[in-house]
């Protein structure tokens, strides 16, 4: 199982003048380019030739994918912060792909729910068909690793005793800013801040169980498409967010994933 990706790329989605394209960002700040790939990211990808100033462009959600397997209970603190044992094997659920929003995209609070919360995550977005992969070869079928607010309904989640419909409202899936295809994601640093203030801080070292063990684990139970998104659990500080709040998430090495929260209508 290889990719045959091109190494160290950072892997964006833009909305330019031209349309909508993937693109392969280089340089930093206002220097920053947006270099259109085309077709698709996955495999070794190909240019056009076309490209923009980064400031130019509008960053889009940076994979659309097939479906959202999220892993809950994934950091024993928050596990303990929950009132929830820590699972023995992980513990699965799907977001709709209707939920994926991208950076500066406004999480929407339904009127049906009075307690919504952030959960700061590091994704994995996978980059080959997969199935049954074996724990050593998981780092073979990822495309690269992406940001990720695994937003909740609580009271939803209490009233229905499954996840479906307090994780699956529209845009309760913010992923951003883009796709880093070479980074280490085994102890990074991730956070939450809400209006500036931080909420959650942590290091993906503190994870359950390690996303080779996670990758293994959920193609196990289903086939894995090309971008695909794992979303790996949120560690302890999670609380709520409302109309009028911005929440940010960061992810060492990758960036960071900022959205204001409005009420649904307004």
């Amino acid at each position: 199982m290889h990719t045959d990706r091109l190494p160290n790329m950072r892997l964006g989605r833009i909305a330019s003048p031209d349309g909508v394209a993937f693109v392969s960002i280089e340089g930093e700040g206002d220097s920053a380019v947006a270099k259109e790939i085309a077709e698709h990211p996955f495999g070794t990808p190909t240019f056009t030739g076309r490209s923009w100033p980064l400031a130019d462009v509008r960053l889009l959600a940076p994979i659309l994918a097939s479906k959202v397997i999220a892993v809950g209970r994934n950091y024993a603190a928050h596990a303990a912060e929950s009132g929830n044992e820590v699972p023995d094997e992980p513990v699965i659920f799907l977001k709709p792909n209707t939920s994926i929003i991208g950076p500066g995209v406004p999480i929407v609070i339904p009127p049906t729910s009075t307690l919504v919360h952030h959960e700061a995550e590091l994704a994995v977005v996978i980059g080959r068909p997969c199935k049954d992969v074996p724990v050593a070869k998981a780092r073979d079928v990822v495309l690269g690793y992406t940001v990720a607010n695994d937003v909740s309904a609580r009271d939803h989640q209490k009233q229905d005793g499954q996840w479906a419909r307090a994780k699956g409202h529209d845009t309760f899936c913010p992923l951003g800013p883009w796709i880093e295809t070479d980074l280490d994601p085994s102890d990074l640093a991730i956070g939450a801040e809400v209006n500036g203030a931080v909420r959650q801080s942590s290091r993906t070292s503190a994870m359950v169980h390690d996303i080779p063990s996670l990758i293994a684990w959920v193609s196990a139970v289903m086939t894995l498409l090309p971008g695909d998104v794992i979303l790996t659990g949120t560690p302890e500080g999670v609380g709520p967010i409302t109309a009028g709040d911005t929440v940010s998430v960061t992810v060492e090495g990758i960036g960071t994933l900022t959205n204001p929260v409005v009420a649904k209508g307004s």
